[in-house]
């Protein structure tokens, strides 16, 4: 298990908009991060109702962006490369709003394709058990 302290200087998300926990688990193809700020007032993509099902997308983008860092420094790069979310696809929403009583959320991510270009992903979100959204995501890189 990694805490936020052991991988969030790697990614560019900060403060309250970096929106993951911990990581329980990750290889190389994979990563399942937890996140607790579903719940939290003063987490940036909640609305009057709660958090929309829509913005777990933005949950499953920052675990390819930790796994991704993860991968760079297990292969000795001193940092990974800027990326950007160019493409959501096959988006699955089985819910309309998080439940924030609901425990906190699951986030497992799987790179499907990655190089020096980009990456892209499978994700899946789940809270208890019960599965609210899924898809892909791709990412672009900039230039190093």
């Amino acid at each position: 298990m990694l805490s936020k302290p052991d991988w969030v200087e790697l990614i560019p998300h900060a403060g309250t908009m970096c929106l993951l926990d911990r990581v329980l688990a990750w290889n190389a193809s994979t990563l399942h991060a937890v996140a607790e700020s579903h719940a939290e007032g003063a987490n940036p993509l909640r609305g009057a109702h709660g958090l929309h099902a829509v913005h777990l997308a933005e949950y499953a983008a920052q675990a390819t962006a930790v796994h991704g860092a993860l991968r760079a420094r297990a292969q000795g790069e001193a940092a990974m490369r800027p990326g950007m979310l160019v493409s959501l696809r096959d988006a699955v929403l089985e819910v309309e709003y998080v439940d924030p009583a609901g425990g906190p959320l699951d986030v497992h991510v799987e790179c499907l394709y990655a190089d020096a270009a980009g990456s892209q992903y499978a994700y899946r979100v789940e809270q208890g058990g019960r599965p609210l959204g899924s898809g892909r995501v791709a990412v672009i890189h900039g230039a190093a």
